[in-house]
């Protein structure tokens, strides 16, 4: 016998821990909520990925909203009996309506508009990802093959379908080289919404298999011996009328003279970007030699071991502009995008600015551990800019304390305990 429901929604945001929170309401009070969003608390950005807030500088005090971005609803109706999946990604406020200083979504947007007021371009991008999908059963000689594929049963159509009503433009879908590991990518976007896709690919692909009866887990790394689920950032330019101005065929990798700072920015705070867009204490299990994920901070011409990668042009003449594009590796899914994709913005700026230019032969070695990260990112003075004092010191005390929940556990233990919770 059907029961009565009330329709809800749910506004959410995506921060330090890389995990989406929020607060539902009735559908029916959408009109209001929309210009006065709901209640949020200071402290709710300490939450770890575990579930506790082990530390925080907030304490219990203060207030904020959580405002709905009008643009970014998500309402997908998956065909069975659940509710469909019905959320808004949003800003968190003050109480006066201007932005939060440790507001993700603010941090992102605040970099975006360095980068044009320095260059005076946009910033076009898109985010690859790499999951396990506990649906597909595990066999020897599965990398990229017909058998992985057709193991994942509609896991992949239903998803590709929802990820299409919720807006975004499914590019690719295939099996990778880990067990029951798939990748999926979509096209890209323009700034801020680059990073808003990159959340909703990922709540998808976990409703998706939840109606499937399985999980889609997002964790870096879940076998300290195995294979890493990277999320690989990818990025041109645009300019004031819309046209791709990354590319130059004359010059060093292709890049033109501003992309050439950028991408010199982003390689001389590579140390420090790692805290930020690698995370999590497992993070650096994957970021180690033969596992095709970068172990220096370098720059190369097609080639998957480097951490910035300059992605093949596949068309000629005048579309080669457009193809062309630079490929950041050293990210996982343990990171909001807004962050990582900020953090890697104003690094870029940071190099536009300063009029940085491309290192010659091999980079240094990146951090090998999270605490290493942290380090590095509280020695750079630039990211006290980047975040603001009170953002960048609630974040080195959230991951601190985060690397600290490992302590004394193993290797396999550790990535037991993400694989839990991403």
């Amino acid at each position: 016998m059907p029961l009565h429901r009330e329709p809800l929604v749910i506004v959410c945001t995506c921060e330090m821990a890389g995990r989406v929170r929020g607060k539902g309401f009735p559908v029916r009070e959408l009109p209001s909520r929309l210009k006065r969003g709901v209640g949020w608390v200071p402290t709710n950005t300490m939450i770890s990925a575990f579930s506790p807030i082990y530390a925080t500088p907030f304490g219990t005090t203060g207030d904020l909203i959580l405002v709905p971005d009008r643009e970014v609803e998500v309402n997908v109706d998956f065909g069975d009996d659940v509710a469909p999946e019905h959320f808004f990604l949003g800003d968190i406020r003050n109480l006066d309506g201007s932005p939060w200083e440790c507001c993700p979504r603010e941090f992102l947007r605040r970099a975006l508009a360095a980068l044009e007021s320095a260059a005076g371009v946009t910033l076009l991008a898109s985010f690859e990802h790499e999951f396990v999908y506990t649906g597909a059963e595990e066999m020897p000689g599965s990398p990229y093959s017909l058998d992985a594929w057709r193991r994942q049963g509609v896991f992949g159509e239903v998803m590709l379908a929802a990820l299409r009503l919720a807006g975004l433009e499914p590019d690719s879908f295939l099996p990778e080289y880990g067990a029951r590991q798939y990748e999926v990518t979509v096209n890209p976007t323009s700034g801020l919404r680059a990073a808003d896709h990159a959340v909703i690919l990922r709540e998808i692909a976990r409703a998706t298999a939840a109606r499937l009866g399985h999980r889609a887990i997002f964790a870096p790394i879940l076998d300290p011996a195995g294979v890493g689920n990277g999320v690989h950032i990818h990025f041109s330019f645009q300019d004031i009328a819309k046209l791709p101005c990354m590319y130059d065929a004359a010059a060093p990798f292709g890049l033109a003279p501003a992309a050439q700072q950028f991408v010199a920015g982003v390689l001389h705070h590579l140390p420090a970007l790692c805290a930020i867009t690698a995370p999590s204490a497992v993070s650096y299990f994957r970021m180690r030699p033969n596992r095709w994920a970068p172990t220096h901070a370098t720059l190369a011409q097609q080639d998957r071991g480097a951490s910035v990668r300059i992605c093949p042009v596949l068309s000629t003449g005048a579309d080669a502009a457009k193809e062309f594009n630079v490929e950041y590796r050293p990210a996982d899914a343990a990171a909001s995008p807004y962050l990582a994709l900020g953090a890697m913005v104003w690094a870029g700026v940071d190099g536009i600015r300063n009029g940085m230019k491309l290192p010659e032969g091999d980079g240094p070695p990146l951090p090998a551990s999270l605490d290493a990260a942290l380090d590095a990112l509280a020695a750079t003075p630039a990211a006290k800019d980047w975040f603001g004092e009170v953002f960048l010191n609630a974040y080195l005390m959230h991951k601190r304390a985060e690397a600290r929940a490992m302590d004394g556990l193993d290797e396999a233990a550790q990535c037991a305990r993400y694989a839990e919770t991403y």
